[in-house]
């Protein structure tokens, strides 16, 4: 089933004729997982966008749904099947709907999703996201599943069109897989070696993208601080300067400041054992770098993280945050925490809580360690009774939730910049504030003016004072003061007023406020963390 596309028909979008007019198929993208599988789905509505596809109104079911799948947790072959189990009802009841099944789950399970959900029409992987639409396209014709999984990366993502979520904040991908062999991670086997960008490649999207309207960017990679070790091709750049390997993220990001117009950038996520001095420097000297910093932890317990396979100690993982703190006091600090790995005693978990508590994280994501078939750790003895660490967990979550409202408290009174954004506070309406991330990515609600003229958009920034804190966002009811409208805030109210068409010419991409418009791919955040 791994057929070159040569002698196929070029791909075709088109529904059959009602009341004598061809109309373009719809879709539909669900995303579950990491950051990195949320820009692939937007990378993936962009080829469907190109080959004449257009995006599915809301409530209306699609004639081709997709679903970017993750595999990092035990239940997420649960989850897929679950859903799949679903969309056959609906795929019965709809003469000519198609399925795909992309992303972690599809590279690793392969025919497997077939033969247990044979209704699947295609099946593609990490490596091979362009491979999509010409895939529905045989399949179609063929009448039968086609399942396509490339071992090695044929085309950087980034090359692919894409069909961006936002008008103001964009994903960058500055590399895909990873290197590390951590015990309880699959990644690596599904996303492969790192592969990383050329750092001009890099910069030139960017700027193609403020030149758009984008004035945030998040860097992405599943180790973005080893950046520079896994260069796409077999001649390291230059691009940057004469740096070596181990500098070449800090340079990157010392280059995104030197961009007119971009105003905040952020990455996502580095490695304890990867991080360097200069990569600190380089934050705390260049203005749009922000002073947020996401570093994962997974355990307090040096024992722990040596079975785990992570390269760093506690002692080590600390001394990070201090030379981060020293050098930005103001920073943010977040992690990653597992509980409840294969050996896991009390005494572990309260080294873990002890690096907590000296650490003090403004928030955590914290996960039950699950048994995921293929890694090292899903065959280690003692494993954890599931009472044990559930118990554990919330002793943890109580005490990520305590410090990090201590954290938020110390924040009242204080004046914050905020860039508002879509969809950040589900109670806005409710509540007459808007909602937006501060430059430490603190999520803020915003007393605004009843005025439409005195509001600000998404993407528009201003000031405001702190005058109430909770462990999970901020209040602001003091006003705004500084109210700046950006390139950015053009850039959305451009999308509601003139409605980008798509390639077919025959439907909207996104409608104006005030009529049914077509959904976005649904991003769901499928791992199942709790956000402390």
């Amino acid at each position: 089933m791994n057929e070159t596309s040569a002698a196929l028909p070029p791909a075709t979008a088109l529904s059959p004729a009602v009341d004598g007019r061809s109309l373009p198929r719809t879709y539909e993208v669900r995303t579950y997982g990491c950051q990195m599988n949320v820009h692939d789905s937007e990378r993936i509505a962009g080829l469907l966008d190109e080959a004449g596809y257009v995006p599915a109104t809301a409530g209306a079911d699609a004639d081709v749904v997709v679903f970017n799948t993750c595999a990092v947790r035990e239940n997420a072959d649960n989850r897929l099947y679950g859903n799949l189990g679903h969309i056959a009802s609906v795929k019965a009841e709809h003469p000519g709907m198609q399925v795909a099944v992309g992303g972690c789950m599809a590279q690793k399970d392969r025919d497997v999703i077939v033969r247990r959900a044979p209704w699947v029409d295609v099946v593609f992987g990490t490596h091979n996201l362009g491979s999509l639409p010409v895939l529905l396209e045989r399949a179609r014709i063929r009448q039968e599943a086609q399942v396509e999984i490339k071992e090695a990366l044929e085309t950087f993502p980034s090359d692919l069109p894409t069909h961006r979520d936002s008008a103001y904040s964009a994903w960058v991908s500055i590399s895909v897989g990873c290197n590390n062999t951590c015990t309880f991670c699959i990644v690596p086997s599904l996303r492969g070696k790192e592969t990383d960008r050329r750092p001009g490649d890099v910069l030139r999207e960017i700027r193609t993208l403020v030149d758009q309207g984008v004035q945030e960017v998040t860097l992405l990679g599943q180790n973005v601080n080893a950046y520079g070790t896994g260069w796409f091709g077999d001649e390291r750049p230059g691009d940057l300067g004469p740096h070596g390997d181990r500098q070449a993220f800090a340079s990157l990001l010392r280059a995104c400041g030197g961009i007119d117009g971009l105003e905040r950038v952020r990455f996502t996520s580095p490695h304890p054992k990867d991080f360097t001095d200069d990569v600190i420097a380089a934050m705390a000297g260049t203005p749009n770098v922000m002073p947020q910093l996401h570093m994962p932890l997974q355990s307090g317990s040096d024992e722990v993280l040596r079975r785990m396979r992570r390269s760093y100690r506690s002692e080590r993982f600390l001394g990070i945050l201090d030379r981060v703190r020293d050098a930005m006091p103001h920073a943010a600090i977040t992690t990653d925490i597992i509980v409840g790995f294969p050996g896991e005693t009390d005494e572990d978990f309260e080294q873990t809580m002890e690096v907590v508590r000296r650490a003090r994280f403004s928030a955590a994501f914290t996960f039950l360690y699950s048994i995921r078939p293929g890694t090292p750790a899903a065959t280690m003895p003692d494993q954890v009774p599931d009472e044990v660490k559930h118990a554990r967990y919330q002793r943890l979550i109580d005490l990520v939730n305590e410090i990090a409202w201590e954290e938020n408290r110390a924040l009242v009174g204080e004046r914050v910049e905020v860039m508002f954004a879509d969809g950040e506070g589900k109670k806005d309406g409710d509540t007459h504030r808007m909602s937006g991330r501060a430059r430490d990515n603190r999520l803020v609600h915003v007393a605004v003016p009843d005025d439409p003229a005195l509001r600000p958009r998404p993407g528009d920034i201003a000031e405001t004072v702190i005058t109430y804190a909770a462990p999970h966002h901020l209040n602001a009811d003091a006003g705004l003061t500084g109210l700046r409208r950006t390139r950015g805030g053009d850039a959305w109210a451009a999308r509601q007023e003139t409605p980008a068409v798509s390639p077919s010419g025959l439907l909207p991409v996104v409608g104006s406020a005030d009529q049914d418009r077509p959904t976005r791919p649904t991003v769901r955040l499928g791992i199942p963390v709790r956000r402390s």
